[in-house]
């Protein structure tokens, strides 16, 4: 499923390791917050990640069967409508292979103060620049601000595997769950707009955004491609 308008510039990918997401986290400027890796989405192991869950990212192997889904429940969304209320941070995808860094400035631009996203650091620059822009334009903004350019560059060369070339064909994708306004939304730059999920809180997000990403995976019960890793800003032991 491709972006309305796709830009010609191509990152590498990045890897999801939470060590390596949490360090980019810092270069983008965030004092606080700490990505870990969420082996089982059973309800009752749940309760072992430490509170408070900012953000739930899903790394997953997208498909001609899953693009055809995201179309008819953008198609839904458009028809039905939905409400995800005002302060909710979404951006376009214009960028090949920027999702991993489209994912984290979903995570962290939806929670600032959580994180102590201070002034005059990376992505407090950039999310002043694009203050009052929409989506689009948000996107296209990311494609002159060099800064982030470089300092996904870096950190994604930082992995436990070899970061494949900007050229490859790249088949998995990132996405975004974060609460916002009592609400369970998914943010996916290559989508129309933001999902609304239903009902949530801040202390049943990851609780909420396991249950849609459980649904994510058993459409396709043969791969294993899947990867979820939690932010939190929580006391990890």
């Amino acid at each position: 499923m491709g972006t309305e308008t796709e830009s010609s510039l191509r990152w590498v990918p990045l890897e999801s390791n939470p060590e390596v997401l949490t360090k980019y986290c810092r270069s983008l400027g965030a004092k606080n917050g700490e990505w870990l890796d969420v082996f089982s989405l059973d309800e009752a192991d749940l309760v072992h990640i430490p509170k408070p869950v900012l953000a739930v990212m899903l790394l997953f192997p997208v498909s001609e069967g899953y693009d055809n889904f995201c179309k008819e429940q953008d198609e839904e969304v458009k028809e039905k409508g939905q409400t995800v209320g005002e302060g909710l941070f979404y951006m376009k995808q214009f960028i090949h292979n920027a999702c991993g860094t489209i994912g984290i400035m979903h995570a962290l631009g939806n929670n600032v103060s959580q994180v102590d996203l201070a002034d005059g650091t990376l992505l407090r620059d950039f999310l002043d620049s694009v203050k009052g822009k929409d989506p689009e334009a948000i996107g296209a903004e990311l494609e002159k601000f060099q800064s982030i350019a470089t300092a996904h560059e870096e950190i994604a060369s930082e992995g436990q595997t070899a970061a494949p070339d900007r050229d490859d064909q790249i088949v998995t994708h990132f996405v975004t769950f974060v609460h916002c306004n009592g609400n369970l939304v998914e943010l996916d730059g290559r989508r129309k707009g933001p999902v609304n999920h239903g009902a949530t809180t801040p202390e049943n997000l990851i609780k909420d955004a396991a249950v849609v990403c459980k649904a994510r995976m058993e459409r396709d019960p043969s791969e294993y491609r899947f990867t979820v890793v939690a932010l939190t800003t929580g006391t990890i032991e």
